[in-house]
This record gives C-alpha cells, structure tokens and sequence, in this order.
C-alpha cells in the first residue's frame, strides 16, 4: 500500500510539475497572437484574471498584461499592472522548505517567479513611458531615477556587472529640459552619451544643454567634435517638437539551454520591422534611432548567471541521487522510478516576461506651433515600408515644449 502511495506522489508530482511549465507555456502562445494581429486589448483580457489572481506566476501575468495594456493606450492600467509587479518582486519571498526542495528535486517552477533582474529595471522603463505619453512628467523623471539607482544597486551593492541605462538617462535629459533644468539636463545627456555615442540626436543635445547650462568650455569641446550638428541644436522661436518613443520587436525567448536542458537560454526574435518612422500628415518624416537594445542586455544579464544557475542545478542532481538511493535501500525498483521521475521532470524554467520589446528607439520632428496629426509606421532593414503602423494621433504642438507619443510594433 506505501508503495502504491509513494508511486502516486510521484506521478503526481511529476505531472505538476511538467503541467505548470506547460500551461504558462500554452496559456501564452494566444495573447502572442492577438499581440501580433494587433488587439493588445484582447490580449489584456486573455490573460487578466492570471494577472490579477495571487500564484506563483503572478508578476509574469503581470508583466505581460500591462505591456498589452500600453500597447493599447490605456497607460493608466498599464501602470497599476506594472506598480503591483514591482511591488510584487520587491517583497522578499521566503519559501517554505518543501517548496525548495521541490525545485532542487523537480524544478524551478515549483517556485514563484520573481522577474530577472534585467526584467526588474525594465518595469521602470515601461513605467517612465506611460507617465510621458500622458503628460505627467515629474512622475516620468522619478521612475528613470529608480531604473538607474536599481541598476547601480546591481552593481556596486550585489557585485553584478550591469552597465547604466542610456534610455533611462535621455529621458531624464529631455524632462529637465522641459522643466529648464539645464544644468541636470546637460549630465544626463553626457551620461547617455558615455554610454551609446552612436546615438546620432544626443549630438544635438549636448550642444544645446552645454550651452544653456553655461557650460563654456564643454560646448566648444561639443561643437568642435560635432560641427554639423551646431546648426539644429537649438528650436527656432515658434518651434515645438513632437517625439516618438517607439519599443520594437521581441525580447529574447527563453528555450532550453542545448547543453544543459535543465536551464534557460536566450533566443533573439526575428522581426520585420525594425525601425519606424514619425510621420507628420501632409509633412515631414523621421526615422527613429535606436536608444537601447533590451535583447544585448537581457542576453548578457542571463549569460552572467550561468554559473549560480548551474551550481543550483548540479546540487539538484546530487539531491536526487541522495533521495533515490535511499529509496533503493528499501525497494530498488521503486529508488530506480523515483530516480527516473525526477529527471524527467526537471526542466528548464521557461517563465519570461515574453513581450518586452527588442529595442527603445526615438525619433523627433520640430514644428510649428499648432494642431498636427502624426502617426508611426514600420520600416525593414532597408528603410522600405512593413505596413505595420499606428493610427493616426492628433497632437499639439506649444512652442519650445516637446509632445510625447508612444508605439509598439510586434512583426
């Protein structure tokens, strides 16, 4: 009769086990397609009661219901979705024994997922956009404060080496500017310089902020490295700007690692669209730059923790031979099956906050003060059209402030 139970327990387990991974798995595949056949809003609701209820899978629910909610405009659900996963991967989570074991023993989605590190930042991010796309600035500027100080937490407080956030700080850069903080403006500028020089609209900015931070002897350094960009640093009198903050594409995707099934490696998405272009109705088009690649940082991030995961796995391993070899001590056939059962069931944990975009990208068109109607359409590596685009936003446009809007592509 006790091997008849124990033999239960460990189907049961077992089947748990794999049906977990599974279900997230499956349950995910359908808010992927209504992403991809642009209905962000019936994605959000495909997956709003996951989100909402208390599991182990909550903050990942979580994460993708309010991407789909920011997708779709409704930024002001899209951040009570991303406040509660923060708040949700902030609580220090102290599981119970047997739920340690479990996924020494089975695997790591017997416990509750707390977000990868880089997925954490990221939360601030998607939070700083949502807060610029509906007008709210200081809050904006608040959260690119929490995305780098976690970041520098990361690194000089738990040794992890993870570089600042270039997006984070030309954002920061653009909202003190709006409130004319020059000076502010001028060093976070300098620190999204430092850490993408490639980012073709910064040469503009550090001219323009050197200069109205009375930074004399910076701006002779920026013009003389940066002689054409002298001539459009600054807005004419009656000029605004509108800017767009385009996510494009996919993150990573997480998928059994080839030479060690039992942990997670990244996958970059392939994409269609890869850039966008701003376009103004009856005017003028811009093509976005790219700010930040999430798919170079989520890889490297995961790549770092290869050797904790591993360890963590390899322990497992040594766990299961000690559970097993006791059980063979008694009945050897039964040592032999639980053996068998805890391989088959320990697997890679797959869990992923899957629609994070590939890269943070801005373009930015000056206009004449006034009413415009603008819209954002996606572009392939050969700058052709992808017929992937937004509807069309009417903005207005104040002379010397910046208008922000917001798109997401997903082919």
């Amino acid at each position: 009769m006790k091997v008849r139970i124990f033999k239960r327990g460990i189907v049961a387990a077992i089947l748990i086990s794999v049906a977990g991974c599974a279900s997230y798995q499956g349950g995910i595949r359908g808010f992927h397609n209504q992403l991809r056949g642009g209905h962000p809003l019936k994605a959000a609701e495909m997956i709003e009661k996951k989100a909402l209820e208390s599991s182990d899978d909550q903050v990942v629910y979580l994460f993708e219901y309010g991407t789909a909610l920011q997708s779709a405009g409704d930024f002001k659900k899209s951040n009570e979705a991303f406040l509660k996963a923060e708040e949700l991967t902030d609580i220090k989570d102290y599981h119970s024994l047997s739920r340690i074991t479990g996924s020494l023993l089975l695997n790591e989605g017997m416990v509750q997922y707390k977000g990868e590190d880089y997925e954490k930042v990221l939360i601030n991010a998607m939070l700083a956009i949502n807060f610029l796309a509906m007008g709210k600035l200081e809050d904006a500027q608040v959260e690119t404060r929490k995305l780098n100080s976690k970041l520098y937490k990361y690194r000089y407080e738990a040794k992890r080496n993870y570089e600042q956030n270039p997006f984070a700080f030309y954002l920061s850069g653009m909202i003190w500017e709006e409130n004319k903080n020059w000076d502010s403006a001028y060093i976070d500028f300098k620190r999204a310089y430092d850490l993408n020089p490639n980012f073709e609209y910064i040469k503009e900015d550090l001219i323009r902020s050197a200069d109205r931070a009375r930074r004399r002897e910076d701006l002779s350094k920026w013009k003389k490295a940066f002689p054409k960009a002298v001539a459009s640093a600054h807005m004419k009198k009656n000029e605004g700007e509108v800017v767009l903050i385009y996510a494009q594409g996919w993150a990573p995707e997480k998928r059994p690692h080839p030479n060690f099934a039992r942990i997670p490696k990244l996958y970059r998405v392939p994409a269609q669209t890869q850039s966008a272009q701003l376009v103004v109705q009856g005017g003028a088009k811009e093509q976005t730059e790219q700010v930040y690649s999430v798919s170079d940082v989520a890889i490297k991030t995961l790549d770092d923790a290869y050797a904790p995961l591993i360890a963590k796995r390899v322990a497992g391993l040594v766990a299961k031979e000690v559970v097993a070899d006791q059980i063979r001590q008694k009945n050897q056939a039964l040592g032999d099956l639980a053996w068998l059962a805890m391989q088959i069931a320990d697997r890679a944990d797959l869990r992923q906050w899957s629609s994070l975009p590939a890269s943070f990208q801005v373009a930015r068109v000056r206009l004449k003060e006034g009413e415009y109607k603008v819209k954002a359409a996606g572009l392939n590596g050969l700058g052709r059209e992808t017929g992937e685009e937004s509807e069309w936003k009417d903005v207005k446009v104040k002379k010397g402030k910046r208008t922000f809007i917001f798109w997401r592509s997903y082919l």
